[in-house]
């Protein structure tokens, strides 16, 4: 995209260092009309184009603010959590799934791909950054998160950001504590000061630390107020306190329930039309009961960061042969299968039943998903690759020589009878876009959040009927169980009593409990929605040339009521500081698999050297061994903990992917945040250490036993420690 114009003039100054970002926002601004300034503050395109929201989604960036008097581009949306949603792009594996490589340099890789694509597809604004916490494993919107974990979290997020953002914009989303779907438009979270700071936020300030562009404000309410119109978090918070300079954006349509207090609050861009700000600003402009200094600010902002992003992006326009390019597609492959886990493989015989064994000549994969692609949601994060490999494509490329015998399942006595002919099972379970996603309602919209505006009429039908055609496509939203379907419960046990030598694969975006069949499975994997590449990954793993390297981004419990409660139709919850591994920790209760849990093909010790930390961070020494016959990779974490407290909860400080050779040995220093050891004062804002008998410990998941710990500082007095 060149640059032309006064907006070309102005780049080109901040790229030479003949103005600042500020000084060439503010040129622009001189230069401008009252309806030109105002126009930044809205979508470009007219109301009339609400119903073909769902079509031109996937068809053309949405522009909000260009001028083109001036030169000014404005900025140029796609969605893009798993790759770009314009064209046919290259589809990686869900969020959750590269959360679970525990790699922020290969999530680094994926933003510049992703971020070259978008540039490619015309955008030069990516909302991609998706880091809301997840507190509960039925969100629908799971698979697009991190997990649960505000460190890991906070570093993939940064990652992801720091890769999109050398050609693109990068926003994060959704500001703030959005976790369920269902009830997003209306659901009220009430937080204490200290979740909030200590648990829901502390991922989105590391982003913004790590220079994310813009921030995406979200549909919920938070202690009464939406977020669009939530003062104290979008000004207090974000920019007062963190010191963040880009610019705010609405969620979609539903985003924006005030349009004059939403600027005053702190939210600069109603996205994506021109609805609610077009008629009232202008006129509460001209009344004196919205400020010029108001929009004034908001329209700095904005030219501000896209000028300075113009001016510093990488110079050479990405051509259309990046998208979905041999290199972006390898990359994809290996996300893949650096996310897969493995959470059981037991000895069969004389060896564990994974990898496959090269003498293998006969394999029976069943299962409704075996022959699917399977990607994931099919809301407003869908990408459209131009081809992909289900895990029987996958696996039939890897073994030509060997008979596989498909069967869906359907029917039990065929899938019994393929699986006690072969020698090796592999059955395909778990969820689709059907099970888990972006809430699309059926019943009729409830669109009183934008007043007036669709109070009745014509336009109310309109949204109404948009929403029962999308429907038909995708249902989606929050999770009404963390089962899988029974079919598939039943069709793992009967398979199981046929053939011992079984592997189930679990498809999905989040937790899927296995309480009442695990036992009876020798080889278990967590596939997640892999991708365009996802089967051939799979296949890799399966068969022993890549080793499955993901561990578990959340816990998996063995039973729903230890996990905090979720009402997918609430419309008031409270999130406090128990969640996750934290709850089950204080509760007592030892999960199925717990929080950064997997298995490779290799084994390894770590052992923590030293440490030192302080309130800005730190860094551990830890000696790693692969002990086992082959090369592979392991996640060293870094844990602390009170152990004043009668049941310690582990808290993640630092992770680091490490790959050695058979029989290798490293010392590798892990980066530290002090963050979960650290308190907020409310009213100074101050950090300060926590009290207790803190104590550091190297694993390879969350502990279940603290035995070996070393302290990690004496006392809330002496924070600064060195062992």
């Amino acid at each position: 995209m060149c640059e032309s114009g006064a907006y070309g003039d102005a780049v080109r100054a901040v790229r030479v260092g003949e103005l600042n970002a500020d000084e060439a926002a503010a040129r622009l601004i001189d230069r401008m009309t009252v309806a030109e300034i105002l126009g930044l503050l809205d979508g470009d395109s007219p109301r009339r184009l609400l119903a073909l929201i769902p079509l031109l989604h996937g068809r053309r960036p949405f522009v909000a603010g260009a001028v083109s008097r001036l030169g000014i581009p404005g900025i140029r949306f796609s969605d893009g959590a798993r790759g770009v949603v314009i064209g046919s792009c290259t589809a990686f594996p869900v969020t959750m799934a590269r959360a679970a490589t525990w790699d922020p340099l290969l999530e680094e890789r994926v933003g510049l791909a992703i971020g070259l694509e978008t540039r490619a597809r015309g955008a030069n604004y990516s909302a991609s950054v998706c880091v809301n916490l997840l507190r509960h494993p039925a969100w629908g919107r799971a698979q697009e998160c991190y997990g649960e974990d505000p460190v890991l979290t906070g570093r993939m997020g940064s990652a992801l950001t720091r890769g999109v953002r050398v050609n693109v914009m990068a926003c994060v989303k959704h500001f703030a504590l959005n976790s369920m779907e269902n009830e997003r438009f209306e659901v009220d979270v009430a937080v204490d000061e200290a979740a909030l700071h200590e648990v829901y936020l502390p991922h989105f300030k590391a982003v913004i630390d790590a220079g994310a562009d813009s921030v995406m404000s979200a549909y919920n309410r938070v202690r009464g107020e939406y977020m669009d119109i939530n003062r104290a978090l979008l000004t207090d918070v974000l920019r007062d306190e963190w010191g963040f300079r880009g610019f705010v954006t609405s969620d979609w349509v539903f985003g924006t329930h005030d349009p004059v207090t939403s600027l005053q609050a702190g939210m600069d861009v109603e996205m994506p039309l021109r609805l609610l700000r077009a008629r009232a600003l202008p006129l509460a402009l001209r009344d004196g009961v919205l400020g010029r200094a108001t929009v004034l600010q908001s329209a700095a902002q904005i030219l501000r960061t896209t000028v300075l992003h113009a001016a510093t992006r990488e110079s050479a326009e990405p051509g259309a042969a990046v998208i979905a390019s041999g290199s972006h597609r390898a990359l994809a492959r290996k996300v893949a299968q650096e996310s897969i886990v493995m959470l059981k493989n037991d000895t069969i015989g004389a060896a564990p039943l994974l990898p496959l064994p090269a003498e293998t000549r006969h394999i029976a994969m069943i299962g409704r998903l075996a022959d699917r692609a399977n990607l994931g949601d099919n809301g407003s994060s869908r990408v459209r690759p131009p081809s992909t490999v289900s895990p029987l494509k996958g696996l039939r490329e890897a073994l030509p020589g060997v008979r596989i015998t498909l069967t869906s399942g359907d029917n039990e006595r065929a899938a019994i009878k393929a699986a006690a002919t072969a020698e090796t099972v592999i059955v395909v379970v778990g969820l689709d876009q059907h099970d888990e996603g972006e809430s699309i309602v059926t019943g009729g919209v409830d669109v009183g959040v934008l007043g007036g505006v669709f109070a009745a009429g014509a336009l109310r039908a309109l949204v109404t009927g948009v929403a029962h055609l999308v429907s038909r496509f995708v249902r989606g939203g929050d999770r009404a169980s963390l089962e899988l379907r029974p079919s598939d419960v039943r069709l793992i046990t009967v398979v199981a009593a046929a053939n011992p030598r079984i592997i189930v694969v679990m498809v999905g975006g989040s937790a899927i409990l296995t309480e009442s069949w695990r036992n009876r499975v020798p080889a278990l994997l967590v596939a997640w929605y892999g991708g365009m590449e996802g089967g051939r990954a799979l296949a890799d793993v399966l068969c022993g040339s890549a080793e499955p390297g993901g561990r578990l981004p959340f816990l998996l419990p063995t039973d729903a009521s230890h996990l905090p409660p979720f009402d997918r139709s609430a419309k008031s919850v409270v999130y406090d500081d128990s969640w996750g591994q934290r709850r089950l920790d204080s509760e007592g209760h030892p999960p199925a698999f717990p929080f950064g849990f997997g298995l490779g093909y290799t084994t390894f010790e770590h052992r923590l050297l030293s440490h030192s930390i302080s309130s800005s961070g730190g860094s551990a020494a830890v000696r790693v061994t692969n002990t086992g016959s082959r090369e592979g990779s392991t996640v060293i974490q870094v844990y602390a903990a009170d152990l004043s407290l009668r049941r310690p909860t582990s808290q993640l400080l630092g992770f680091q992917k490490v790959r050695l050779q058979a029989g290798e040995e490293t010392s590798v220093r892990v980066t530290l945040d002090a963050g979960p050891t650290m308190q907020r004062d409310p009213v100074t804002r101050r950090w300060t250490p926590r009290a207790g008998h803190w104590a550091v410990l190297a694993a390879q998941q969350s502990p279940a036993s603290w035995e070996g710990a070393r302290p990690l500082r004496p006392d809330s007095d002496a924070f600064d420690s060195h062992v």
